[in-house]
């Protein structure tokens, strides 16, 4: 089929539709009537020869045919985008959008930011945080620095560093603490990762208490909060947290550390990389202490 016989109205209401799982909301994105946009998506499956969208009472759902061609057009128009944004007010500007982790974002990267910016002037950078997940394609990510062991599917992962993780509370909390088995009379933490607890009882040369229940946080930076409020023991990445340990707002009741993952910077392997995207690899291998890649 010729592309160029495609009306591109048509593929805009049928990539927010599908995107968005709705002509409502798909017009309110386009600026245009639910009306419209159901009528663009008929012409578009009407000249393509298929059905794309299922129409159920609440919503839509995709057919096969959909779900192939979604990918596919989300990262046309995201590129289009940021072509023409770069032209804005007659300067030429290199659109750069990184997603990262909140705890490396809060507790690394942003004193860092202005370090890139003056070497990389001509770079538009754009940071949306987020608690470790993210769809590179759908969000609109040239790179993701996100925690892990590094191992994702179809993504490109360059270590950036390791982040050991040890307990971390209030101070009255913590002057009751003698020895690591003392926690297990206290309240633990968790993150959605559930093994964590266990791996550092056992690093620490005692048996891990049963499964622990409560309160589960999907950031670190929220565990540490809870934390200094009196809590509980938050067991999180205690490089990304120097200023609140040495502001005394929670405190380190034992040194011991084990490993549970690190900090990468990621992308998809299907992202052709872009001059940005070099410049801003270069730069954090270099903050981080790493040798630079070509």
């Amino acid at each position: 089929m010729d592309v160029s016989q495609l009306p591109l109205n048509a593929l805009r209401a049928f990539e927010a539709s599908a995107r968005l799982g709705s002509f409502t909301r798909a017009g309110l994105e386009l600026r245009v009537t639910q009306t419209a946009i159901s009528h663009q998506v008929k012409a578009l499956e009407e000249t393509l020869g298929l059905t794309l969208f299922k129409r159920l009472p609440r919503g839509l759902a995709l057919t096969d045919e959909a779900h192939a061609l979604l990918p596919v057009l989300t990262d046309a128009f995201r590129r289009m985008s940021a072509t023409l944004s770069q032209f804005e007010q007659g300067n030429f500007r290199e659109i750069l959008t990184i997603g990262v982790v909140g705890t490396f974002a809060i507790g690394w990267l942003l004193p860092r930011l202005n370090a890139f910016r003056q070497r990389h002037p001509h770079v538009d950078l754009r940071l949306k945080t987020n608690n470790n997940r993210a769809d590179m394609l759908l969000d609109g990510l040239d790179v993701f620095i996100r925690f892990g062991d590094g191992a994702w599917h179809a993504t490109e992962a360059v270590h950036l560093m390791e982040a050991p993780f040890a307990p971390v509370c209030a101070a009255p909390t913590a002057a009751r603490l003698g020895r690591p088995g003392d926690l297990a009379g206290e309240e633990l933490l968790r993150s959605y990762r559930q093994d964590e607890w266990a791996a550092w009882f056992r690093a620490a040369g005692v048996e891990p208490p049963p499964p622990a229940r409560g309160f589960m946080f999907d950031s670190s930076r929220a565990l540490v909060e809870t934390a200094a409020q009196g809590a509980g023991v938050a067991l999180v990445p205690v490089a990304m947290f120097a200023r609140e340990i040495g502001e005394g707002r929670v405190v380190r009741p034992f040194d011991i550390e084990v490993p549970i993952g690190a900090y990468w910077l990621t992308w998809l392997k299907s992202r052709e990389e872009t001059p940005a995207m070099r410049a801003f690899r270069n730069w954090i291998l270099e903050e981080a202490g790493r040798p630079p890649q070509r």
